[in-house]
């Protein structure tokens, strides 16, 4: 699936996405520098705009889709074998632990180094407001957000098809969260086939979502040179800000919050554990990919960590799409980036926000190329912010991609150590166990 994402008339897909990036950047600059007021530009920023908001338009069209069944059938598989069932909870608990500690060190990050601050507020005040009018209702929020205690319930949806109509995207995944954990517990051949129902829609929806990434090149293009021919060299600057805040909280989360864990509640030397992982790490870095470093990762579990195969491969084969810190991390930094540099103070309450999202986006997030744009760009709405500023960090988004696999690898295998430890007696965990204290 990944080398289907990757190709489109031979030439992979990242690289297409960076072309694109490239030939709208370059053209930007171009109109910025000699252009800039000529009457033409306005004509091909409005179809540009057009070609973008078709693209956005397809994505948010899917998200509900996608998002509910990827979030449903994530957690409802974690008790697929009635043995595993407490190995299930485990690694459910811990997903959302070392989640939610990713998500804020991105929003901890993003706010301490603001890599998005400092631009033009008046011209990113009228990109925001053309963005608002060309996206029409995707953009369109409610006039009166909800404070305090009513935040809380709005998140608890009175009608889910009412909040799916009304793109409430929090309500619809916390459904979804709430009904995958019923399917969980609910041990019936009657669940078994509606489950199976709701992974169809997944890969019938995965299949769609495949085939609008196609169509990114040329958004991503169009993207780019709006922005660029509003922002200049700026734009430069504030991307590479951007990379550093993002691989500078990866390196935290993956160097600093990983050994404390493996410490704490695996009970392991994380220097023994990093060096016995360098195999998969690897992989995870040249491949870009979680799926196509599974193998890999179930090698290096059993033959180097030597941990119990069951809850090993069951942890492994789950996190491979649903525990994924870099993935939720990455998107804590883009949304809060692009937030700061369109000019939108996020409250706190909003901030809280985007970590419920992203927490959830990284469990229900596609494990395709690309496959978190639809929950970024879907925040960014939800947030106020111009979704098509998705076409300034797609540009780099192949190096970010390389290093959040690497980190959700990682945290795979941490993981695994994790939950295997207390689960059998055989002398494979005896072995861990003498080898770790």
């Amino acid at each position: 699936m990944d080398d289907l994402m990757a190709k489109k008339g031979g030439i992979p897909l990242q690289w297409q996405m960076l072309i694109g990036f490239l030939v709208g950047l370059t053209a930007g600059l171009a109109v910025y520098m000699t252009a800039q007021d000529a009457g033409w530009v306005d004509t091909v920023s409005d179809v540009a705009s057009f070609i973008g908001s078709v693209f956005l338009r397809l994505l948010f069209m899917l998200v509900i889709p996608l998002l509910f069944s990827a979030l449903v059938v994530g957690i409802a598989e974690m008790g697929d074998a009635r043995s595993l069932k407490r190995v299930g909870l485990k690694t459910l608990g811990l997903t959302i632990l070392l989640s939610s500690i990713a998500v804020v060190i991105a929003l901890v990050a993003a706010n301490v180094f603001q890599p998005g601050a400092g631009v033009d507020r008046a011209v990113a005040e009228g990109l925001l407001a053309d963005a608002a009018d060309s996206a029409g209702a995707i953009l369109q929020r409610n006039a009166e957000t909800p404070s305090g205690l009513d935040a809380v319930l709005a998140i608890i949806p009175s009608n889910v098809f009412s909040a799916m109509s009304a793109n409430d995207i929090l309500a619809v995944m916390f459904f979804a969260l709430f009904f995958g954990i019923g399917l969980l517990f609910t041990d019936s051949k009657e669940a078994e086939i509606l489950q199976k129902g709701i992974e169809g829609v997944f890969h019938v929806t995965m299949k769609l979502i495949m085939w609008v990434i196609r169509l990114a090149p040329i958004a991503i293009a169009c993207f780019m040179f709006n922005l660029a021919s509003a922002f200049g060299w700026d734009i430069l600057l504030r991307l590479l800000v951007y990379v550093l805040v993002v691989v500078g909280a990866l390196c935290v989360h993956m160097f600093v919050v990983y050994p404390i864990v493996l410490r704490v509640l695996g009970g392991v030397s994380p220097v023994w554990f990093f060096k016995n992982v360098k195999e998969a790490m690897l992989i995870a870095f040249s491949t870009a990919s979680s799926n196509a470093t599974l193998p890999y990762a179930l090698k290096v579990a059993d033959e180097n960590l030597k941990l119990p195969r069951a809850p090993a491969r069951f942890v492994l084969t789950i996190g491979a799409t649903a525990n994924q810190n870099g993935t939720a991390l990455f998107e804590g930094v883009t949304v809060l980036f692009l937030a700061q540099f369109f000019g939108v103070d996020l409250t706190i309450g909003q901030q809280f926000i985007v970590l419920l999202m992203c927490i959830l986006g990284g469990i229900g997030t596609a494990g395709v190329p690309a496959g978190s744009l639809p929950v970024v760009a879907l925040i960014l709405a939800m947030v106020g912010v111009p979704p098509e500023g998705i076409g300034i960090v797609l540009g780099v988004d192949r190096l970010l991609d390389m290093c959040r696999t690497t980190l959700n690898v990682t945290g795979d295998l941490a993981a695994a150590t994790i939950v295997s430890r207390g689960e059998g007696e055989d002398e494979e965990l005896s072995d861990l166990q003498a080898r770790t204290t």
